[in-house]
This record gives C-alpha cells, sequence and structure tokens, in this order.
C-alpha cells in the first residue's frame, strides 16, 4: 500500500491530499528516508512525520485491506513509539 494511502486509511491524517503534501515536502521519512508518496509499506517499517515543533513515529504492524478503518481498529494496524 502507497504510504499516502497507508497515513490516511488508518486515521493518522485526515486526508489523502495532505498526506500526499507532506510527503512532497519531505517532513514524511519511511525508515529514515524521505518518503515520495508512491512509496510501499510494508510491515515492520518505521514512518516518522516530522512537525515543527516535534516528531511522531509510528510502527507499521499490519497493512489494511479496505478503504476506510474505523477510528476503534487503528490501532491494529500501527503502534506509536
Amino acid at each position: 500500500m502507497r504510504i499516502d494511502k497507508f497515513l490516511n486509511t488508518t486515521n493518522i491524517l485526515k486526508r489523502r491530499a495532505l498526506a500526499q503534501d507532506m510527503c512532497e515536502s519531505g517532513v514524511v521519512l519511511l525508515n529514515g528516508i524521505p518518503a515520495k508518496s508512491a512509496k510501499e509499506v510494508k510491515v515492520g517499517d518505521e514512518i516518522t512525520l516530522r512537525y515543527l515543533e516535534y516528531e511522531k513515529k509510528y510502527l507499521v504492524l499490519a497493512i489494511p485491506t479496505s478503504k476506510n478503518v474505523p477510528k476503534s481498529q487503528s490501532s491494529k494496524y500501527f503502534q506509536i513509539l
């Protein structure tokens, strides 16, 4: 699954367009390397989102098969580090 789609589907970011913009700006890192929005995400990957004041890290636990994941189910797909 593409990283922008993963961020949107698992409710880490609200919109896919926002995820794409963040990838283009270079603030989304996949395993420590800046990721383009089409980069594939695999189980075990580490996603880092760099904001102005802080950064958040997520560990990919599973790849969603459906287009939308309820917020209550989001914790099955990633772990906050």
